[in-house]
């Protein structure tokens, strides 16, 4: 069974079920800062992803360059 099976497959009963257990375990104050903290590390992950394909572009454009 695939997430993506499984993730549609989950009704508003299951959906609520989930987001109630999760208010549980976390309460109402914890949950922004839950979602803050993984905003930026998404945000983080995406400008190290930008500079790891600037870096690599701009060597690899320099190996062509050397080679000719």
């Amino acid at each position: 069974m695939s997430i993506n099976s499984l993730l549609f497959s989950l009704g508003p009963a299951e959906i609520l079920l989930i987001v109630a257990i999760v208010l549980l375990l976390f309460g109402g104050r914890k949950i922004p800062e839950l979602m803050r903290g993984l905003g930026q590390g998404m945000r983080e992950f995406k400008k190290a992803s930008k500079e790891d394909e600037a870096a690599n572009s701009s060597k690899s454009s320099l190996d062509n360059n050397n080679s000719k």
